[in-house]
């Protein structure tokens, strides 16, 4: 089976990821970690170089050769959902778990990392928490079209395997 979590930058998702791989035993991706790959440099240097609309293109290309894995846990990037029907493509082809972390634990997770993150590196910390709130607001509509939510108090082990379940 392939597993796609998804959800804002700083939710968890790679957290997740490796922790449900090595439970059910079997490979785990990170998609930006996949990217860095490709590329031969960081996400941060991709978006400098070449914009965000050559990385979104990279991104969708390598999430869609994918398809001929399985099974895996892929963590994506949080604005993975939201371009080139990357959300339709990975509802056809496993499952979607939208990890829906509470904002103030995302936004203490982002300030300790924001020089990695290229789309938070110039939000002040004071403004972090309205950030996310607008980037949830406009995700939102891609995010729940998620075969599973996640809400952040939902959001552990038991919740998790309870998902699997349903797909052994």
């Amino acid at each position: 089976m392939k597993f796609f979590l998804l959800g804002l930058m700083g939710s968890g998702k790679n957290y997740w990821a490796d922790y449900l791989s090595n439970h059910l035993n079997i490979p785990v991706y990170h998609l930006d970690d996949e990217i860095e790959k490709a590329e031969q440099k960081t996400i941060a240097d991709v978006f400098k170089d070449n914009g965000e609309a050559y990385f979104r293109n990279k991104e969708s290309f390598i999430l869609k050769s994918f398809s001929d894995k399985e099974p895996f846990m892929l963590s994506v990037g949080g604005g993975t959902p939201c371009f080139n029907d990357n959300m339709d493509w990975m509802n056809a082809n496993g499952i979607t778990i939208w990890i829906d972390e509470a904002l103030e634990t995302i936004k203490q997770r982002l300030i300790k990392e924001k020089s990695h993150r290229p789309l938070i590196a110039n939000i002040p910390d004071d403004k972090m928490l309205s950030f996310l709130k607008d980037m949830r607001d406009k995700r939102s509509n891609f995010y729940s079209r998620a075969k599973h939510h996640l809400k952040e108090k939902e959001i552990n082990k038991t919740s998790f395997l309870k998902i699997f379940s349903l797909y052994e």
